[in-house]
């Protein structure tokens, strides 16, 4: 999108360049990411990173807004309940597809809002990595609002530690040596000394959550960092546990459940903006059957685009009883645009804008992004088997 830095970036590429690149991350994680890392970072030009500071800002408007919790309580279904729920989310997500605007121009689309955590310390650790292995100019920052390294790792201890002691705080998993998100679970407890737990592993006595250490000493969990989607729990009704959302404890959520039913596909519809593509409930859809082609049909409770209908029909809609259409969404269509040139095909971009909100602050504060690269219908793995210069990349951004 910088086209001299593009040029230059693909002119100096090797394969012993991209080897690096996974070697410095296998050094500092422990291991190599179970997904597929791309071979190269894109390069944002200042208007499209001004528009994207602008977008954040205007979507945080509306979770800023004091009558939020009221606007999303349709969200929550009872089986969902956690008690202890916060005065607002920790963490906001914002997934921007880059689109083709009314006038043929590049524009950031929103595709996802989320109120839930994402690679925060994985995302470094790839940025840098990029700036090691390749020759990233230095005036182009991953990093939003800090001045770097060491302030970006604090404003992460602040929110997610907070005033508690590391070991007291854990990062809360089903089978976390599993999840292909595994190696920012490692570079967490690396970074910040929190455990990392499987909520198996979690026990209880009354309302005290607790988990043993090395020494099979007692450590009780004062802060629960919690990375654990109930989509994915729900797959493990048998699981033998101590520890259950609904249950009241006595710590506190950093990354409550409840805001990522709160902050989801739910908001889409609630959101006005040139960055927002038309968003309605189905319940609540007029435009008829005619102009169904024209929008993707997602339902609200489901993770990593499953159920997603991309050109929906009538029948499609007919097989949704009238009470659960509720639990629908149709969003209006956006084209991809396939801006990255790569050796052979260009690939189709999705940022992440990734924000913290600490728990005295008065809104989000953006610090760094997380970028995806496609070649396929749409981005995703099974999209883009067999495909290079696609999967898990890092953003530098040329600042307003």
């Amino acid at each position: 999108m910088i086209p001299h830095l593009r040029k230059d970036y693909n002119t100096n590429f090797s394969e012993e360049k991209y080897e690096r690149l996974l070697s410095l991350i296998e050094r500092e994680a422990g291991e190599r990411p179970s997904f597929r890392v791309s071979e190269t970072p894109i390069f944002v030009p200042e208007r499209l990173t001004r528009q994207l500071l602008e977008a954040c800002e205007s979507l945080s408007d509306l979770i800023c807004r004091p009558d939020f919790k009221q606007l999303s309580e349709g969200a929550l279904l009872p089986e969902n309940f956690v008690p202890g729920e916060t005065d607002h989310t920790a963490f906001l997500m914002m997934d921007f597809g880059l689109c083709e605007g009314e006038n043929g121009d590049l524009v950031p689309q929103l595709i996802e809002i989320q109120g839930f955590p994402s690679l925060f310390f994985y995302q470094d650790l790839l940025a840098r990595s990029y700036r090691e292995a390749f020759d990233i100019p230095q005036e182009m920052p991953h990093l939003f609002g800090v001045s770097g390294e060491e302030e970006y790792v604090q404003k992460l201890r602040n929110t997610i530690v907070g005033d508690a002691d590391p070991e007291n705080v854990v990062l809360l998993e089903i089978f976390p040596e599993t999840q292909n998100t595994r190696v920012d679970f490692w570079l967490t407890e690396k970074a910040l000394g929190v455990k990392v737990v499987n909520i198996t592993d979690l026990k209880v006595e009354g309302k005290v959550a607790y988990y043993l250490n090395e020494k099979g000493r007692k450590v009780k969990v004062e802060r629960l960092y919690n990375r654990t989607i109930f989509d994915e729990l729900y797959k493990y009704r048998d699981l033998k546990r101590e520890f259950y959302f609904q249950k009241e404890y006595d710590f506190r959520w950093v990354g409550h459940p409840h805001w990522f039913f709160r902050i989801s596909k739910h908001t889409l519809p609630f959101l006005k903006s040139p960055y927002v593509p038309e968003s309605w409930f189905l319940h609540e859809w007029e435009g008829g059957y005619d102009s169904l082609q024209n929008y993707v049909l997602k339902p609200l409770y489901s993770f990593s685009g499953q159920g997603v209908i991309l050109s929906p029909t009538k029948a499609d809609i007919e097989n949704i009883p009238e009470e659960e259409r509720a639990n629908y969404i149709l969003q209006k269509k956006v084209k991809y645009v396939p801006v990255i040139q790569t050796p052979d095909e260009p690939a189709k971009v999705e940022i992440r804008m990734m924000h913290i909100w600490e728990q005295d602050a008065p809104r989000p504060e953006l610090l760094i992004s997380l970028i995806r690269l496609s070649k396929g219908e749409m981005i995703g793995v099974r999209y883009n088997k067999d495909k290079t210069w696609v999967g898990s990349s890092a953003a530098f951004f040329e600042m307003p």
